[in-house]
């Protein structure tokens, strides 16, 4: 309301300056707009100029059916002619059934941020207002697999790289902050996932048709329509053996298990028992707590440049819009002011590059990989630039200690710079055992530099300590030739680790009856799958490329100078030190996520 008061009287100003009687000739208004453009005089001659000064713009006359023309341009197509064309493609839905409820909550949404936000989504043009360019669509579909991908962002009209396309006052977000004035027993530094789980919870299923957020709330899915792999049963999660997504899933389930017990459920402790009428116990459920994470991972939004610092938020409207890994839109926060009033902290996005009318809108939700993605989002992308497959590799420590413990015979060689190289990895905060991201055909440099130096031997250190090296850099072609074949030994175990072949699944997706009777999550699983091993056999021969091309492939490189290390042995995996957290945790760690548990 302030907005449109402060625009109200913006525009007054402006016909007092300008001496504008009336708007009822509309070739006196166009003139004293476009005069300024035309003439050489001073800006002052805009509100002087007189209407029977001929006026002349680009490609016309300048006369009232030229200006009708550029009006007509700069104001788009017709209020009304988006959602025809839309209905026309069923993109808007048909009337009847799940769609019909979809449209009406649509429609209260737009309704509730105008009313509560003073957001400006209409079609036609308003009072200092473009026309809004997008409009929501009740369903879209992944362009490659045809799958539903749920609600999305259209646009209503011609798009241009750098228009605004939405903002959002914070007022109407859920973040922490919203979340501990619903409860004020939440301490400061709750972590803020917790924070904002815990009003999702209040919101949907306590206050209900109460909620302040209750139109935001209606057109939130339920949690089978995003199916992140947390939330998978173990029918479905069998699809994916071999994959490392499981053993992220399985983490992720039981982190979610560990912080509701600690939070809500705890009998001597817990918010549900302490609190039972701000936290009744058959809405603060697992199962819900389940679908409030299951919101913030696929929608909540990473806000960097609020004036207090940045912060998590659930952002009405503008987390219907759906991801691409091409895209370079990231959905941010600034802070307006108009004529010197601080009106708060809005969301913001502008387009980052052309859309076509009825051409659906994306951001970027960060470069994730597929497992990432199906982990957090429920979805994979075909085509992903950014995917990779977490693969193990550890160097048995053949200290002397370990080496009486698992060889029988003997015959095992203790390596005289074990305990150095041990010590090496404590200081700089590795594992004996790490996984690495493995990307279409590269690998990361910290692979390389770990087993740089767990591949070292006497002759490469010649004499000097283990910290005196540069990893970044080749230690010698031995060394660099025992560190490439580990790297091979370790793609080819993780492509091992997969009951079925890259063939079998392709067959399995070319039999389309077939696979139909899938459900969605196993159709899903067996695409990731196959695109994982598509990955790691890319690996697989880009190295051995690269080991070929640099003469690394004679047999008298292959270990340095006699070392025993490069490959685990054969054994209980406990011997060689388990690693604590999966490469895709430590991705989690750097989001905010509630991960470090132990």
């Amino acid at each position: 309301m302030i907005n449109k008061i402060l625009r109200i009287l913006l525009l007054l100003v402006a016909i007092c300056i300008c001496g504008v009687k009336g708007f009822s000739n509309p070739t006196t208004f166009k003139s004293s707009i476009i005069s300024d453009a035309s003439s050489s005089s001073s800006s002052s001659s805009l509100c002087k100029k007189s209407s029977s000064t001929p006026l002349f713009m680009s490609n016309g006359d300048g006369g009232d059916e030229e200006w009708m023309k550029a009006l007509s341009e700069a104001s788009g197509k017709s209020p009304g002619d988006f959602e025809k064309a839309a209905k026309m493609k069923g993109l808007l839905g048909n009337k009847g059934g799940k769609s019909e409820g979809r449209l009406s909550a649509n429609a209260a949404l737009v309704q509730w941020l105008e009313s509560e936000g003073d957001v400006y989504l209409k079609e036609a043009s308003g009072w200092f207002e473009a026309p809004h360019p997008m409009a929501i669509s009740t369903d879209t579909r992944d362009e490659i697999t045809n799958e539903s991908s749920g609600r999305g962002l259209l646009a209503r009209r011609d798009i241009k790289d750098g228009d605004e396309l939405l903002k959002i006052p914070l007022s109407l977000c859920v973040t922490k902050t919203s979340a501990r004035e619903a409860f004020p027993m939440l301490k400061e530094d709750i972590n803020e996932f917790l924070a904002v789980a815990c009003q999702l919870i209040r919101e949907k299923y306590v206050l209900k048709e109460k909620s302040y957020f209750k139109a935001y709330v209606a057109v939130l899915p339920e949690t089978e329509e995003v199916n992140p792999t947390f939330t998978w049963d173990d029918a479905d999660l069998a699809f994916l053996e071999g994959s490392p997504v499981v053993a992220a899933t399985r983490s992720m389930q039981n982190k979610l298990r560990f912080e509701y017990d600690a939070l809500l459920g705890n009998e001597q402790t817990g918010l549900i028992e302490r609190y039972p009428d701000q936290f009744p116990k058959e809405a603060f459920t697992f199962d819900n707590w389940e679908w409030a994470f299951t919101m913030m991972f696929s929608r909540a939004i990473r806000l960097r440049s609020l004036t207090s610092g940045e912060a998590l938020a659930m952002v009405p409207y503008a987390d219907l819009i759906n991801h691409s890994p091409f895209s370079q839109a990231y959905i941010d926060a600034r802070s307006p002011s108009e004529w010197m009033i601080e009106t708060g902290d809005e969301v913001i996005l502008f387009a980052d590059r052309s859309y076509r009318h009825m051409e659906q809108i994306y951001i970027s939700y960060g470069p994730k990989s597929n497992a990432d993605l199906l982990l957090l989002y429920g979805f994979a992308v075909e085509r992903n630039p950014f995917n990779s497959v977490d693969v193990t590799v550890g160097i048995a420590p053949r200290t002397e200690s370990f080496v009486k413990e698992i060889a029988e015979d003997n015959t095992l060689e203790v390596d005289p710079l074990a305990e150095e190289k041990l010590a090496f990895l404590e200081s700089v905060g590795r594992n004996k055992m790490v996984e690495f991201p493995v990307y279409n055909d590269r690998y990361p440099l910290e692979l390389l530099q770990y087993l740089r130096l767990m591949q070292m031997t006497p002759e490469d250190a010649r004499g000097k300590r283990l910290s005196d090296f540069d990893y970044a850099r080749s230690i010698s072609l031995a060394n660099e030739a025992a560190a490439l074949c580990s790297v091979v030994t370790a793609v080819q175990r993780q492509i091992s680790n997969y009951p079925q072949t890259e063939v079998q699944d392709a067959d399995m997706i070319r039999d389309k009856g077939l696979f139909r009777l899938l459900t969605y999550n196993q159709r899903k699983a067996v695409r990731h799958r196959r695109n994982e091993k598509r990955l790691l056999k890319r690996t697989v021969a880009a190295l051995e490329k690269q080991i070929a091309r640099q003469g690394l492939d004679a047999e008298q490189l292959e270990r340095a100078e006699g070392s025993t290390l490069g490959k685990l042995l054969p054994g209980d995996e406990k011997l060689y030190g388990m690693k604590q957290r999966t490469a895709l945790e430590d991705r989690l760690e750097k989001m905010g996520l509630p991960i470090d548990l132990r």
